[in-house]
């Protein structure tokens, strides 16, 4: 299988990014992993890398509460920049929240794909990459 897939993971939890980091390693699915500790950091990657289309993630797990920059906070810069994007993102919302606002919320913005409850499974994990590829056709 080839191994084409960049993974961003977007959270202020530092042992939480870790162990989603080390999981998605164990898989062996994807090329690369690039962590995030808030929305501000990922979107200025997003912004410097709008035409690489070799930098930019396949897909993005992007929590909902983070310092600066929380993940609804994001996906309104998110939606402006999509149409400049070098490629398709794929992005799932993560959170310990059981608030059906936020699920709601979240469930309004076409650009988010799926919202996940913390903590991910590891068979959720590898659905999100398997899926991800076949969408590439490889």
């Amino acid at each position: 299988m080839n191994k084409n897939i960049i993974f961003c993971i977007v959270d202020d939890d530092d042992v939480y990014q870790f162990t989603l980091k080390r999981t998605i390693q164990s898989l062996n699915l994807v090329k690369d992993i690039i962590t995030f500790s808030d929305g501000e950091e990922a979107l200025n990657f997003v912004i410097e890398n709008l035409k690489r289309e070799d930098e930019l993630p396949d897909v993005i797990l992007l929590d909902i509460n983070m310092p600066i920059m929380d993940g609804f906070q994001f996906m309104e810069e998110y939606i402006k920049l999509k149409p400049r994007l070098a490629k398709k993102i794929t992005i799932y919302m993560v959170s310990s929240s059981v608030d059906i606002a936020d699920i709601e919320r979240s469930k309004k913005i076409s650009e988010i794909s799926d919202y996940i409850i913390k903590p991910i499974k590891p068979g959720e994990i590898q659905s999100i990459i398997e899926k991800s590829i076949s969408e590439q056709g490889v």
